[in-house]
C-alpha cells in the first residue's frame, strides 16, 4: 500500500497473477487499474486441461444444442441455448431456407458454400434429421427464403459458441 497525498493504492491478486489489479482509494472512492502481467520470454503457459474432462460434453454439445451444459447439470442455460438454437434451426426451415452443400467453382463460391455447410453441421442433430428425412430445398428466389438461409446457418453458428462455453465450462475456466 502506497499513499499519495489523499489517495492510497492497494495492490491484490484475484486468482492468477494475469488478473493483478491495482486499486487506488482516493475520497473514499475505489478506482480500478489493470496491472500488465510481467511476461518473460520462457514464461510457460497454462496447461491444458486433460481431454477427458471436456471431450463428452463437447461432443454432445455438437449434437444435441445445449447438451454440453445438461451434461454438466447447467440446467437454466441449456434451457435457453435448446430452445435458441432449435428454435433458430426450425424457422429457417419453415422460411424454406436451402441447406448449403459444398460445391466446386471459383474460390469465392468454394468459401461461400464450404462456410455455409460448415455452419450447418455445425447444428448437430437438427441439421442431421433434416437431410436423413430428406429436407432439400432449391434456391427460391425472395428475401424470405434467404433470411431462411441465414436463420440455419447462424443456429450452427450459436452452436459453436454454445460448444466454446460447454469447454469453458468443463475445463474449469469460467464458473
Amino acid at each position: 500500500m502506497t499513499i499519495a497525498g489523499d489517495r492510497q493504492r492497494h495492490h491484490f491478486c484475484v486468482a492468477h497473477p494475469s488478473q493483478c489489479r491495482e486499486l487506488t482509494i482516493a475520497g473514499g472512492v475505489c478506482y480500478p487499474e489493470y496491472m500488465p502481467e510481467k511476461e518473460s520470454p520462457g514464461a510457460a503457459r497454462e496447461p491444458r486441461p486433460p481431454l477427458k474432462l471436456w471431450a463428452a460434453p463437447l461432443l454432445i454439445a455438437w449434437l444435441i444444442p445445449g447438451g454440453g451444459h445438461f451434461y454438466l447439470k447447467r440446467w437454466n442455460r441449456g434451457v435457453l441455448l435448446l430452445g435458441a438454437i432449435c428454435g433458430m434451426f426450425v424457422f429457417g426451415l419453415l422460411m424454406r431456407g436451402k441447406m448449403f452443400e459444398p460445391t466446386d467453382g471459383d474460390l469465392f463460391t468454394k468459401l461461400l458454400n464450404y462456410g455455409g455447410f460448415a455452419g450447418n453441421v455445425a447444428s448437430g442433430l437438427p441439421y442431421l434429421l433434416a437431410t436423413w428425412l430428406g429436407y432439400s430445398q432449391p434456391e427460391l428466389p425472395g428475401a424470405v427464403a434467404d433470411y431462411g438461409t441465414k436463420f440455419l446457418v447462424c443456429a450452427g453458428l450459436l452452436n459453436i459458441l454454445a460448444m466454446v462455453d460447454a469447454y469453458d465450462l468443463a475445463a474449469g475456466r469460467k464458473l
